[in-house]
Formats: C-alpha cells, structure tokens, sequence
C-alpha cells in the first residue's frame, strides 16, 4: 500500500502518534507500506512557522528519515490534476495533496472531512 499524509497527519506522526486511529497508525507502520510526503506539506509547515502559527519539531528531515517516509515533489502532473477536481476546499495545500494522491494513485492519509469528500482514495486519521 502507498499512502500520502496530509500535514496535519505528518505532525502527529512526529509528534502525536496517539492521536491517530489505531487500524490506521498500524497502516502507516507496517513494513510493506510506503508512506509519502509531498514538498506542499513541508512548504505550508514552513510558512505556518514564519508566521508564528506553528511550532516545528526540529530537524524535520532527519525526523522523515527515521520514520522512512519518503519525499514526493511537486510535478507538473500533480498541478494538471487540480484542474479535475471540484473546489470544495479552498486551502490550496490541500487541494494539491488531493491532486498528488489522484495523479500518483496513493491513499491520502486525512482527519479532514472536507478533503475526504474529493475523489480519492483516503484513509481516516
């Protein structure tokens, strides 16, 4: 399984573990699971930490690293995928994760209802 995780899912990984649903912690854990995270989430954490808006665990790369996550850039065919989907989020983070996990057939990891409702494949947090 593939599964991308939105950024709010990200930080409780590094942070709070606990706060995810057990079945889907075990997910992102398992062995034979590539877990993504897209250069968007890395961007809107480093923008909500210039603003004062978020507390960064540090050494967020090394912490990627360890978890064995793996990096996934942003790519022209991820931008083109945003033109199919409906604007039912205005957070453009969001929509582009949805975008990545619909062009790259990935499982986006999410605890927001609103992300949820696009078509693609999800997994609650």
């Amino acid at each position: 399984m593939s599964l991308l995780l939105d950024t709010q899912v990200l930080l409780w990984c590094l942070g709070s573990p606990d706060r995810l649903k057990r079945e889907t912690r075990k997910k992102i854990e398992a062995p034979d699971t590539v877990v993504f995270v897209s250069a968007a989430s890395a961007w809107e954490i480093e923008m909500k930490r210039a603003l004062g808006k978020l507390k960064v665990p540090a050494g967020l790369e090394e912490q990627l690293q360890e978890k064995r996550f793996t990096e996934l850039p942003v790519r022209v065919r991820h931008v083109r995928a945003l033109r199919s989907l409906p604007h039912l989020h205005r957070d453009p983070f969001d929509r582009m994760l949805v975008a990545q996990a619909v062009a790259d057939n990935l499982v986006l990891v999410t605890a927001d209802a609103k992300v949820r409702a696009y078509p693609a494949r999800t997994l609650p947090a």
